[in-house]
């Protein structure tokens, strides 16, 4: 068709660079999408030490203002700390409209997060927690400190500003962070201020990357923020059926929140 359509921004994680793959799948059903990279490519930063939330609000004008999209608001899809990147931008950027995220952190992770007069910290980490699993390999889930507590409190983003509405997709057995409590704790915090109950779903048996159908699942790679291989986490058939769902689940999402329909949209894999 001739548009306009539906328009989200899609983030990544710490691996940086542009990947765009997801982007592309997505705009085969009808959105219109940017894949937006915030480090290790082109001109922007080499490495994650610092982010401006302005050059994301830059990103989301850009959407806002594009003939191709349909307003008045746009989605944002983030895996990994591209997850809580969304997080932020929901938190701080009107036009806004519907976040979803795929094993994201509630709390600011890896990098300060500048905006305006206000700086959010990472979340604490202690190295000390980091398990070597069975073949050699890194496991760092347990090496975030708790957001709930002591100074890390100021990194906890502070989703119940947001004027959107939220979906967690959850991998039960993510290990890069624990994936279930960040989703459950955002959902206590924006009912704490009267904000509308988020959808989690939660996929037992699921690791971290949940990416779109039939990708093979990433058990290990090398984390560049760790600098070395850690494990993800992931069964391989639960993985790969959770890949399923979370892709039809995901399309669904937005298509109820940017374009008014059901959300038994038509859709095909």
């Amino acid at each position: 068709g001739n548009g306009p359509f539906p328009g989200i921004i899609d983030l990544y994680g710490t691996g940086g660079g542009l990947p765009e793959y997801r982007a592309c799948l997505l705009a085969n059903y009808g959105f219109s999408v940017l894949a937006l990279a915030f480090y290790g490519y082109e001109d922007l930063p080499k490495e994650m030490k610092e982010f401006c939330l302005e050059y994301f609000e830059e990103a989301v004008n850009y959407m806002l203002q594009h003939t191709q999209v349909k307003g008045p608001g746009i989605g944002l899809l983030g895996i990994s700390k591209g997850g809580d990147l969304c997080i932020s931008m929901a938190s701080f950027l009107k036009g806004i409209t519907a976040t979803a995220l795929i094993n994201g952190s509630v709390a600011n992770v890896g990098a300060v997060l500048r905006y305006k007069d206000i700086t959010i910290p990472p979340l604490g980490v202690n190295a000390k927690r980091i398990k070597v699993n069975k073949s050699g390999i890194a496991d760092i889930v347990d090496v975030l400190n708790n957001p709930l507590e002591g100074p890390d409190r100021q990194s906890f983003i502070p989703l119940e500003n947001a004027e959107c509405r939220f979906l967690f997709i959850v991998g039960q057995d993510d290990h890069n962070w624990k994936s279930e409590f960040f989703a459950v704790e955002g959902s206590k915090r924006l009912q704490a201020h009267g904000k509308e109950k988020p959808e989690i779903v939660c996929y037992p048996g699921a690791g971290h990357y949940i990416e779109p159908p039939f990708f093979p699942m990433c058990a290990a790679s090398m984390h560049l923020l760790v600098g070395k291989p850690v494990v993800w986490g992931g069964e391989p058939k639960a993985h790969c059926e959770a890949q399923i769902d979370a892709w039809q689940r995901i399309q669904a999402f937005f298509y109820k929140h940017l374009m008014g329909e059901p959300s038994g949209a038509p859709s095909k894999l």
